[in-house]
């Protein structure tokens, strides 16, 4: 099979493809197309190809179509080069190597594009970043990369139902064949049944076909529906990073910690800075008390196992205690959950609200199962049914999973529900330590 020389004068064209080609090409002579030379009869006789000189503006051309409802156009500064893998100062060092592994994987899948890359972790923590920057680096390279966040996905696949512009079968065969697809925001899609169908049917067909793949989901992966999850756990295909950076967007969350938490506010109350209050006055079996508490909450810090309840009155040092276990957890790299029990509870209400960002269940969840979770203030709360119930529910789950948890409260344990107080009486998981001592007033006895 040969290509035949044609020009313009025995090759008639319509004006819109007139002069298509390079001028100087020896092949088309300018045309942008060649005529195929097969036999009489052959079912390609007649038809013509697409030049060489071409091929570069016809790969740019359905790049440009499949790019036509993505976001990257906006997001082209996004790259390697301005990205700083240790992220902004003053991250742990847990949270700046879990960012730079993102990064070096990132750039590790670029340069192969073998596999699934997914990118997990909270908002604003530079997964669309990373994303697009993958997207960025390949498009140089001339691979066509497809890159959209996954509403705007199934919202293209909805309009293509209208008619207008390429029908539904052909855009979904340019999202499931892309030759690398990046897929971000994963999980913000509205979770209908055809939505969850499309796209599993996405993923499954670049399952099978082993076609590269990019994933950033701010969700853990249990609550992902079950049959993508069954893939994303294939350890033969997928790379998972978990990105444990804050959103960079938050000034007050650059410490890192929990959005729900107020650890911020208690920085200061480490355990070098409790004070014994010896010259306050305070007697011998109070300051030896208060030395007792001291010694078991900082054992429990260096390794947090089971429960800690701190009982006395109020401002006798249980806030400090209990801020001094988060406070060195948070600085080797952890990620304790201290949080006032009114306010947890308050947070809680508040996805009942349609425009919430978070769903009630999720909420919940990432509070019941924190690795460590400091409860202030226990017994302050109106206790309405609804949340003796969401309380009981809480202690029950970590009851059961034995997690780490250092509760403080003025309550007396006989006043509690009875529900909670059979969890906190079990002594094969739960000390109780009561602070004899009184109200701190800041005044020597001298």
């Amino acid at each position: 099979m040969t290509r035949k020389d044609i020009s313009k004068e025995n090759f008639p064209i319509s004006s819109n493809i007139k002069g298509a080609g390079d001028p100087d090409c020896e092949i088309c002579q300018g045309l942008g197309y060649t005529r195929l030379d097969y036999p009489l009869g052959h079912p390609e006789f007649g038809k013509v190809e697409i030049c060489t000189c071409r091929k570069d503006e016809i790969s740019q051309h359905d790049q440009n179509i499949l790019f036509s409802f993505s976001q990257l156009n906006e997001l082209k500064e996004l790259t390697f080069e301005n990205f700083n893998p240790r992220g902004r100062i003053g991250l742990g060092e847990h949270q700046a190597d879990s960012l730079e592994s993102a990064y070096n994987q990132s750039q590790h899948f670029s340069q192969n594009l073998k596999g699934w890359l997914l990118l997990r972790g909270k908002y604003g923590c530079g997964k669309t970043h990373l994303a697009a920057a993958i997207a960025n680096f390949t498009v140089s390279l001339g691979i066509k990369t497809l890159f959209i966040t996954v509403p705007d996905l199934l919202d293209t696949l909805r309009y293509s139902y209208s008619g207008s512009g390429p029908n539904f079968e052909e855009r979904f065969e340019d999202i499931r064949k892309s030759p690398l697809l990046i897929m971000d925001d994963f999980g913000t899609q509205n979770a209908t049944e055809w939505a969850q169908e499309k796209l599993f049917q996405i993923i499954n067909y670049r399952y099978i076909n082993k076609l590269p793949m990019v994933i950033t989901t701010n969700l853990d992966l249990d609550q992902i529906e079950g049959r993508i999850r069954s893939r994303l756990e294939d350890p033969e295909l997928v790379t998972k990073v978990h990105i444990l950076a804050p959103d960079y967007r938050r000034p007050m969350e650059s410490t890192g910690f929990h959005e729900l938490s107020t650890l911020a506010l208690h920085g200061s109350q480490t355990f070098e800075t409790f004070k014994f209050r010896k010259s306050e006055g305070l007697s011998a079996d109070q300051v030896k008390n208060l030395e007792k508490v001291f010694k078991a909450v900082h054992r429990f810090a260096n390794t947090p196992k089971g429960w800690i309840v701190l009982t006395g009155t109020y401002g006798n040092g249980k806030t400090h205690l209990a801020a001094a276990v988060a406070n060195f957890q948070a600085s080797a790299g952890k990620q304790p959950l201290f949080v006032v029990v009114p306010d947890l509870l308050d947070h809680l209400r508040s996805t009942f609200n349609p425009n919430s960002p978070i769903s009630y269940d999720r909420r919940f969840d990432e509070i019941k199962s924190a690795p460590l979770l400091i409860l202030d203030d226990l017994g302050t709360q109106s206790m309405t049914p609804w949340v003796k119930e969401k309380l009981y529910q809480l202690f029950n789950y970590r009851y059961n999973g034995q997690l780490p948890t250092v509760i403080t409260t003025s309550d007396e344990i006989e006043n509690m529900d009875p529900r909670i107080r059979s969890r906190i009486l079990d002594s094969r998981l739960c000390t109780i330590y009561s602070i004899t001592a009184p109200t701190f007033t800041g005044k020597s006895s001298r």
